[in-house]
């Protein structure tokens, strides 16, 4: 490295004012998106503009705004920080996003979509009971407080390491302006603030993987360095679930944890929901995916340059920094420090991060107050207004109870990457276990889903604080060198040097044989934690579905459930579908695929794409879009009038031209 200032002597660069106004000044900017969007929809107070957006957002807008909602501070700063404390396996999360993907476009979400709900935990009352929906509805509230806290507290980490700011002040200063904009912008400010946090997100770590790797000789020179030490590992093919990353592991555990985001989570489904079509929303899922893959390489990749800049002195066993998790913002103070005003660019690519991601939280939580708690128990008399101060209230109150979270967040040593992974999997894999039961399994009644919840939840909660009570670790991180740190000089340790080789022979060392007994069970590698919660969910609910009577399939409204051999054996016959239906009866399932109302100045143009699937012997139909510019659509007698979703201002209506009277109003 260039120039007279080594981070070996111990001494740590700090911000210049610079850095502090642009900080600033990307805190300043969500901000004013908030407020330019409070101002400009001061007029539509109603919660679907709230909290919907009105159901007609652009679908490049959504799609960012579902990749911040899952790439936050954590990743940015936890990615980089586990290639270095162990290797590169972490990479195999982008394929398991794939197969989240799968599950989360074309199961979960066309039955959200076709239902017209805000809060996805409707559907939970709709299949179940209202009991169910409230455990639910408290099991998700709980995890996104949580998560919450550790990613108000992860950019609040960074900048302690790098200004020396308590981490008290920073994390009042992240989520009051999160807060501030959310509450009073809604869900548009949260979506277009999120876009523009990204494009900060992608630049910052762009640009410091390109400056890091110019410093060490090139990247291939830093992955041959990291090579050299283990850090560059891609294909461990162990089968073991106990072992903590493998390529099975990332990819159906991981795919698994992954689907608990993208499939059942009301932060995620809400943004999807608020396209205007279910193709539009299926398409913001698979747009995320490439963005996915996009930050997940270039974070493994920062990871892999990071290790070559610190090859030979660990700054943290030489004392510059407490934690791996603090590594990513010192890197960028010791590659860009002498640049001033380029350091505060990048580190606000962490506040961006954290920002996105606690508004989405604090606008799903909102959502599931006023849908799940308020409305079904009181205050259904009053208007729209009221309904969407009521939201604002919730995201003010919410934020603040997460602050406070976040402060206890701070007092826990583990990597944040893999506390927030273990969090999908305890808090996540329940929710999505009890959707998996309702939307695939006809069979599976009240009890059995509440059961199943429980017991899912009991059973993960059992193995978390299991393996920490019993200090249970199946893999030991990879060592790290510190002889090329200067001792004699450094202002900041009081400690010896630590007795550590100078490179390690061999990579992560695993431990797994010394357990026995039910230690066994508590070296379960936590990626496995989601899928676990979903198998034990659908076991328990099935079993006890059959044993408390089971639901009869034809009873149950085909839109609560999903046609899944319909959706990807489309090729098998007729019968065999009709069969693997289960008696449910999705053959008059009438699929809207569009509805847009558009205004021109004397008339209003409906258009309406009604599709009705499966005739009574399961033939396929597909009928012609309707377009018309008169205020009545008229179909024929042997037709059912489509199913609308969503409810707009203009009145038009359906009728048979056998009858005169109005057969459907929307």
């Amino acid at each position: 490295m260039s120039g007279p200032y080594r981070y070996s002597s111990g001494i740590k660069r700090t911000f210049h004012a610079a850095d502090y106004a642009v900080t600033g000044a990307t805190l300043l900017i969500s901000a004013l998106i908030g407020v330019y969007y409070a101002i400009k929809d001061r007029k539509k107070n109603t919660p679907e503009d709230y909290l919907l957006g009105g159901r007609k957002m652009h679908v490049i807008p959504v799609s960012m705004s579902l990749l911040s909602s899952f790439i936050s501070a954590i990743t940015i700063m936890g990615v980089p920080a586990e290639v270095y404390t162990y290797n590169t396996m972490y990479w195999w999360t982008s394929i398991a996003m794939i197969v989240a993907a799968v599950g989360s476009a074309h199961i979960f979400i066309p039955v959200f979509y076709k239902l017209g709900i805000t809060s996805i935990f409707e559907y939970i009352e709709m299949r179940f009971g209202r009991v169910n929906r409230m455990v639910a509805c408290s099991i998700f509230m709980l995890w996104m407080i949580f998560y919450m806290s550790f990613v108000m507290y992860a950019p609040s980490l960074a900048i302690n390491a790098v200004t020396g700011l308590s981490l008290q002040g920073s994390m009042l200063v992240v989520s009051l302006v999160c807060i501030f904009y959310t509450a009073i912008g809604g869900m548009k400010a949260v979506l277009w603030a999120d876009t523009v946090q990204m494009c900060f997100v992608f630049a910052g770590v762009i640009c410091i993987l390109v400056q890091t790797s110019l410093i060490v000789g090139g990247f291939d020179k830093a992955w041959e360095i990291a090579s050299k030490n283990n850090r560059i590992v891609f294909f461990e093919l162990n089968t073991d679930p106990r072992h903590r990353h493998t390529v099975w592991n990332m990819v159906v555990g991981g795919g698994i944890f992954t689907c608990t985001v993208f499939g059942t989570n009301q932060a995620q489904i809400q943004r999807v929901l608020s396209v205007s079509s279910l193709s539009k929303a299926k398409l913001t899922v698979w747009l995320n995916v490439l963005g996915i893959t996009a930050i997940t390489t270039l974070s493994v990749m920062v990871g892999v340059a990071m290790y070559a800049f610190y090859a030979t002195c660990d700054p943290v066993s030489f004392g510059l920094v407490q934690r791996n998790d603090q590594l990513f913002p010192l890197l960028v103070m010791d590659t860009l420090g002498d640049l001033p005003g380029l350091p505060g660019l990048l580190l606000s690519c962490l506040f961006s991060g954290s920002l996105s991601t606690i508004s989405s939280g604090l606008n799903a939580i909102a959502a599931v107050m006023l849908e799940d708690y308020v409305k079904p128990h009181c205050c259904k008399e009053m208007n729209s207004r009221f309904h969407t101060m009521l939201s604002k209230v919730s995201v003010i109150v919410i934020g603040l109870v997460s602050l406070a979270f976040a402060i206890l967040v701070a007092e826990l040593g583990t990597l944040m990457l893999q506390l927030v992974n273990l969090l999908f999997g305890v808090l996540g894999g329940p929710i999505l276990g009890i959707f998996t039961l309702g939307m695939l399994f006809p069979w599976a009644n009240k009890w059995g889903a509440l059961l199943g919840i429980l017991s899912s939840l009991a059973l993960d909660s059992w193995i978390v604080f299991g393996t920490y009570m019993h200090r249970v670790s199946v893999t030991l991180p990879s060592p790290l060198s510190t002889e090329g740190c200067n001792w004699n000089i450094s202002s900041n340790a009081t400690l010896a040097p630590p007795s550590v080789a100078a490179f390690a022979a061999s990579g992560s060392t695993s431990v797994y044989d010394k357990y026995t007994g039910v230690d066994k069970i508590y070296s379960i590698s936590y990626v496995w934690y989601a899928g676990l919660a979903v198998l034990t969910n659908v076991v328990v609910g099935v079993i006890i579905s059959f044993l408390t009577g089971p639901t009869k399939p034809e009873t149950l409204n085909p839109k609560l459930v999903c046609p899944v051999f319909d959706i990807f054996f489309p090729w098998l016959p007729n019968k065999c579908l009709h069969f693997l239906r289960f008696g449910v009866r999705h053959e008059r399932v009438y699929e809207q695929e569009t509805l847009q109302l558009t205004k021109d100045r004397k008339s209003v143009s409906l258009e309406l794409n009604a599709q009705m699937r499966y005739d009574n012997i399961g033939a396929e139909i597909n009928s012609q879009p309707v377009k018309t510019k008169l205020s009545e659509v008229i179909v024929s007698d042997d037709e059912e009038p489509p199913l609308m979703q969503h409810k707009y201002e203009n009145k038009c209506r359906i009728r048979k031209p056998s009858d005169s009277q109005l057969v459907t109003k929307f």
